[in-house]
C-alpha cells in the first residue's frame, strides 16, 4: 500500500514539475480547455438565470398557491384541429360560474374574479397608449400577492357599488401625476372620471412586457364599462401541500356548476403556477440538451490539444522515460505516469476556465442588471469532462512512452 501511495505521490510531483517548467507553453495548451469550461459553466448560469428569472416573475404576477380558471388556457403548443376543437366545446365563463366556485370551493382560501381590456388613456394634452385596465374582486390583491406602494387596493364595498375608483401601475402613476400625490387625484378611462385610491408597487418587465402599465377598477365597473368577455376565476389555496387538492375542489365545482358527467371533458380551462414552472423547467432543459453538448466540442478541441502537447513532452522526456525504465519502472508506471500527468494539466484548465466564468457571470450580472446563477451541476460537468478529457487525450502519448525500449531511449536520448 505504501509503494502505491509513494508511486503516485512521486508521479504527482513530476507532473507538476513538468508543467511548471514549461509555464507559459502549458498555458497556450491549455487555453482551448479554459474557454471550454468557461462557455459551458456561462451558459449553464445563462440557463439556470433564465429559469430563476421567468419563475421569480411568475410568482410576482401570480403570486403563490395561484390559480386561474378562464374560457381557454393552453399548455405546449396546439394543433389547428386541436385549438378549433377546444373554442366550439368551452364555454364563456360569467358571473354565475364565479360566484358558484366562490362559495362550493371550501378548501380554496379565497376565490376571485378579474377581466382585463386594453385602452388607449388621454387626459390633459398627455397621452398613455396600450394601458391595460383590469376589473379586479378587493381579494385579487392577496390572490396575486399584490404590493401597494401608496394607498390601499379597491374595497369590496367599491365593487358591490360598481364605484369609480382605481388603483394605477408606476408607469401609469409617473406619466400622468409625476412628482406628486396620486391618492385622490383623477384619471378619466373611457371618458369616465376614476379617483385614484391606490399605486402598485413597480413590478418591472417580463420579456419586454411592463406590469407597471396597469390599472385595477372594481370588476363591476369594468363589465359595465367593457362589456362582459373574458372573465376569469382566480383561486388560491392554504398552502403548496394541499394546493393540487384546492384545484381539484375547484375543477370539480365548475364541472358540477356546468354539469358535466365523468366521462365528459372540462368546457374550461385551468392555469395554476405549479403547471408553469415545470413548463418553465421542460422549456429551459430542452435549451440545456440543445446548447451544452455544442460548446462542450470546444473541449475536445482543446484535449486534441493536450494530446499534440504531451507526444511533444514526450519526445523531449525520452532520455528521462528511458532511465526510468532502465532501473526498473513497469510500462503501466509510465502509462500512469503520462495519464496522471494529462489529467492534472486538464484539471488546471477546469479550474481556471471555471473563474473565468466567474468573472464573466459577474461582468454580466452587474452591466446588464441580468441573474446569471453558476450551479454545482455544470461545475461538476465541466471539470469531470475537462479531466476525462485530459486522461484520453493523453493515453496515446502515454501508450507511445510506455513502449519505448529504454536502450534506444537512453541511446537516441544521447
Amino acid at each position: 500500500m505504501k509503494a502505491i501511495l509513494s508511486f503516485y505521490s512521486d508521479a504527482l510531483k513530476i507532473a507538476l514539475q513538468s508543467i511548471f517548467a514549461h509555464k507559459l507553453r502549458a498555458f497556450l495548451t491549455l487555453i482551448g480547455i479554459i474557454i471550454g469550461v468557461a462557455s459551458v459553466v456561462v451558459v449553464g448560469a445563462s440557463i439556470s438565470g433564465l429559469n430563476t428569472y421567468v419563475v421569480d416573475k411568475m410568482q410576482k404576477v401570480l403570486g403563490s398557491n395561484h390559480f386561474m380558471m378562464a374560457r381557454m388556457a393552453f399548455h405546449g403548443r396546439l394543433s389547428d384541429e386541436e385549438f378549433e376543437r377546444i373554442n366550439r366545446r368551452n364555454k364563456r365563463i360569467n358571473w354565475d360560474d364565479y360566484e358558484w366556485v366562490r362559495d362550493h370551493c371550501r378548501t380554496c382560501a379565497e376565490v376571485g374574479a378579474q377581466v382585463g381590456s386594453g385602452v388607449d388613456l388621454k387626459q390633459d394634452g398627455i397621452e398613455f397608449p396600450g394601458a391595460l385596465v383590469f376589473g379586479s374582486t378587493a381579494n385579487m390583491v392577496d390572490i396575486e400577492d399584490k404590493t401597494i406602494a401608496e394607498g390601499r387596493f379597491i374595497s369590496a364595498d367599491e365593487v358591490q357599488r360598481s364605484a369609480l375608483v382605481c388603483v394605477l401601475g408606476g408607469d401609469i402613476k409617473e406619466k400622468f401625476f409625476p412628482g406628486t400625490d396620486a391618492i385622490g387625484k383623477t384619471l378619466k378611462v373611457r371618458g369616465l372620471p376614476m379617483r385614484v385610491v391606490g399605486v402598485e408597487e413597480k413590478r418591472g418587465a417580463f420579456f419586454g412586457d411592463s406590469f407597471d402599465r396597469h390599472i385595477y377598477i372594481p370588476v363591476t365597473t369594468h363589465l359595465q364599462i367593457f362589456g362582459r368577455n373574458g372573465l376569469q376565476i382566480h383561486g388560491k389555496g392554504h398552502n403548496r401541500e394541499t394546493f393540487q387538492s384546492t384545484i381539484e375542489d375547484a375543477r370539480v365545482a365548475m364541472r358540477n356548476k356546468h354539469r358535466l358527467k365523468g366521462n365528459e371533458e372540462d368546457d374550461f380551462g385551468i392555469v395554476n403556477v405549479e403547471d408553469l414552472n415545470k413548463q418553465i423547467d421542460q422549456f429551459t432543459g430542452s435549451i440545456a440538451t440543445v446548447v451544452v453538448p455544442i460548446t462542450l466540442i470546444t473541449l475536445i478541441v482543446g484535449g486534441i490539444v493536450v494530446m499534440n502537447i504531451m507526444l511533444v513532452s514526450v519526445t523531449e522526456r525520452t532520455f528521462e522515460v528511458g532511465l526510468r525504465k532502465a532501473v526498473g519502472a513497469t510500462r503501466k508506471q509510465i502509462l500512469l505516469q503520462f495519464l496522471i500527468e494529462s489529467a492534472i494539466l486538464c484539471a488546471l484548465g477546469g479550474i481556471l476556465g471555471l473563474l473565468l466564468a466567474w468573472g464573466v457571470t459577474q461582468l454580466i450580472t452587474t452591466l446588464a442588471s441580468i441573474t446569471m446563477t453558476i450551479t454545482i451541476t455544470y461545475i461538476l460537468l465541466a471539470l469531470i469532462v475537462s479531466t476525462a478529457i485530459g486522461m484520453v487525450a493523453g493515453i496515446y502519448p502515454a501508450f507511445k512512452a510506455a513502449r519505448l525500449d529504454p536502450i534506444l531511449a537512453l541511446t537516441q536520448a544521447t
